[in-house]
């Protein structure tokens, strides 16, 4: 498909953007926020022949894993698991530091992690936005209107009588511009479409219509990209004076990192205040400004010279609101305060620049090769920390948004059971609409105590240990559908889910999946002439496998991903078309709340060496015929209809003819 070329050629790390009155007056698909899920989401819609605008608020792409400045890859995956938009994207960091000698193992105190710098990452993901058919871009912009038909919509047996999202208004630098569209996609960090559309959703542990304010959310970050000075600290980056307040951030910084502090053993929970070098390698970033090489081993720790603060600077973290810990949700609601919430954040991670200068005497500052806009959050400090703050992110670190409310939401127990899938002699336990794999814990930074869970998901606090997931999970497509409003798509951290999965939802890795399966399931609506919800999951799940994308949490050691039956066996597991021969060996573990891979569990890395994680299909062997009789049972099950089988013909190519049933 041809597309209109702009021609606005800006800084040399800037992707080619649209001015407002240049790009098209319709698009197929709207996609609110340049995220980690929203340009996964509109590079493949794109790369499905739609036509996608992407709108940001903010002056850059890339939301918590750049813009935010949290490029540490929170990714407890194994390799394997690892896919599509997000396999491709880490696959480029990978080969970009290669070429210069760096490693991008360098946080988290293990080289097996994943770590990039901001600028770094930025360029690569402009890169993957680029071509022929790829989307228009919309920076410093905002959604501040949607519109909507009133409609009853017929689509063979499906009958929707939500209101259809047909237009939004774009607020510009130059103006505001009304757009229309056939699917919008919200993959804002605060969920902020979702009152706009007129969407059910929660906040908190409240629910529309009746949204509490002081409900708790998560702590939100400011972070900050910190490099060390070898030759001394320039001195327009070492502040004189510190800013209000810092007496009492001294105080807190304190207890997480100081002289004569812990050095971390590999042994968890880490005992705190850790020396500087343990706050450095948990947080270490590669650095292309300096020379030598570094990873995450213990050996190279004194080496490494240069990380992210995202530790001891939560925003409230140890303060209160109240009597409570965390954010309200007011913080998301409200505008007024949500800026006013956000400067404080920012001061209290400049507070940690003076702290590490001043009282630790330490040769550290930000980064001058990082970003270099002033926030407006920053605008009316004194002109010494202006010239700091203006390399810190242009947005901050917001871990929890408002959550759609689909007519599916899902539960820590039932991620946790997912989880359990093929591990102890379990069969699988695998969504049939699955269309992305995570893995991760269930991680609340505050408000996590059973006043703060949603009593009528029957959530508790208890569930962060009891339900935390035992390995990979699976992502179902109907948590991206919103109950009430046609044309619209979650991604991002708004998903139908309870606090405790968003908890493990709301990480980089499975928010670029979720935000590339968004973007094909509405790519495919606006190509089917349908609404998403009526877009059967096998759809979505095809267009997805054929971009690398992995669906199914049980692998064969007689199916590699260079099997020509592999995505069909990965649909055979996912709708139970036909039984493997053998299922995998696995123990069922848990990875412990602070560890930091699933590998550090002795045990189940030998059994992964040993090639328990994969069972046996029998690809290549001969359909007998209680497995002819059984996957042609299946396949009437679920279409109505008779598929007919060769008399001879192996397990592959009878899956094959399976799946083209569905």
């Amino acid at each position: 498909m041809k597309k209109i070329f702009l021609s606005s050629l800006i800084l040399i790390l800037t992707i080619t953007a649209a001015h407002a009155f240049d790009v098209r007056d319709n698009y197929d698909i709207i996609v609110a926020g340049a995220g980690t899920g929203g340009i996964s989401a509109a590079i493949q819609a794109a790369s499905m022949g739609a036509y996608v605008l992407v709108v940001e608020p903010s002056p850059m792409l890339g939301g918590q894993a750049i813009a935010a400045g949290v490029a540490n890859m929170d990714d407890l995956s194994t390799t394997s698991s690892r896919s599509g938009i997000y396999a491709d994207f880490i696959s480029r960091v990978d080969e970009y530091y290669s070429a210069r000698g760096k490693s991008i193992g360098t946080s988290y105190w293990d080289p097996r992690n994943l770590a990039f710098e901001p600028h770094v990452g930025r360029k690569i993901l402009q890169d993957m936005a680029r071509g022929e058919d790829a989307p228009d871009i919309l920076y410093n912009s905002e959604i501040v209107g949607v519109g909507k038909d009133e409609v009853i919509s017929v689509t063979g047996d499906s009958v929707s009588e939500a209101p259809r999202i047909n237009s939004v208004i774009v607020k510009t630098p130059e103006g505001m511009k009304s757009i229309t569209c056939k699917v919008l996609i919200d993959a804002t960090e605060y969920g902020d479409i979702l009152p706009l559309a007129g969407a059910d959703y929660r906040a908190g542990n409240s629910i529309t219509p009746s949204i509490n304010p002081n409900a708790m959310i998560q702590d939100i970050t400011w972070t900050a990209i910190i490099r060390k000075y070898p030759e001394g600290i320039p001195e327009h980056l070492k502040p004189k004076s510190p800013l209000p307040g810092y007496d009492a951030a001294r105080v807190n910084y304190s207890n997480y990192v100081a002289k004569g502090g812990f050095t971390f053993k590999g042994e968890y929970p880490v005992i705190l205040p850790v020396d500087f070098i343990t706050h450095n390698a948990y947080r270490g970033l590669p650095d292309s400004f300096t020379p030598g090489y570094f990873d995450a081993d213990r050996e190279n720790w004194r080496n490494i010279s240069k990380c992210s603060v995202n530790w001891g600077n939560d925003f409230p973290g140890q303060q209160k609101f109240g009597d409570k810990y965390g954010m309200p949700v007011y913080y998301l609601e409200d505008r007024a305060a949500r800026k006013r919430l956000e400067r404080d954040a920012l001061i209290k991670t400049l507070h940690f620049i003076y702290y590490i200068q001043n009282e630790l005497g330490e040769s550290w500052s930000v980064d001058e090769n990082e970003y270099g806009d002033l926030q407006e959050a920053a605008k009316d400090l004194p002109d010494e920390w202006k010239v700091i703050a203006r390399h810190l992110p242009p947005v901050p670190y917001v871990r929890e948004s408002r959550r759609g409310v689909g007519e599916k939401t899902l539960t820590s127990r039932e991620l946790f059971e997912n989880s359990l899938s093929y591990k102890d002699g379990r069969k699988g336990s695998e969504f049939q609409d699955s269309i992305a794999i995570g893995c991760y814990h269930l991680d609340l930074h505050h408000t996590d105590v059973d006043a703060d869970m949603e009593s009528d998901l029957g959530e508790k606090a208890s569930f962060i240990l009891e339900h935390r997931p035992h390995g990979n999970f699976q992502v179902p497509m109907n948590i991206l559908l919103p109950r009430n409003v046609d044309g619209l798509i979650l991604a991002e951290k708004n998903l139908s889910m309870s606090r405790l999965v968003a908890g493990a939802l709301r990480l980089q890795p499975i928010t670029m999946m979720t935000g590339q399966a968004a973007g094909a399931l509405a790519a495919i609506a606006v190509s089917q002439n349908i609404q998403p919800r009526n877009v059967k999951a096998i759809h979505v799940q095809n267009a997805l496998l054929d971009a690398g994308v992995k669906l199914s949490l049980c692998e064969y050691s007689d199916v590699p991903p260079t099997n020509k039956h592999y995505k069909a066996i990965q649909l055979a597991n996912l709708y139970g078309l036909l039984e493997p021969e053998k299922l995998p060996e696995m123990v069922s573990y848990d990875v412990g709340y602070d560890i930091t891979s699933v590998l550090d569990n002795p045990e189940v890395a030998k059994e992964i060496a040993e090639g328990k994680d994969k069972g046996r299909f029998g690809v290549d062997e001969p359909l007998n015929d209680a497995d002819r009789k059984s996957l042609v049972d299946r396949v009437k099950k679920l279409t109505g209809t008779e598929i007919s089988l060769p008399e001879k013909i192996t397990r592959g190519d009878a899956v094959e003819l399976a799946v083209k049933a569905l």
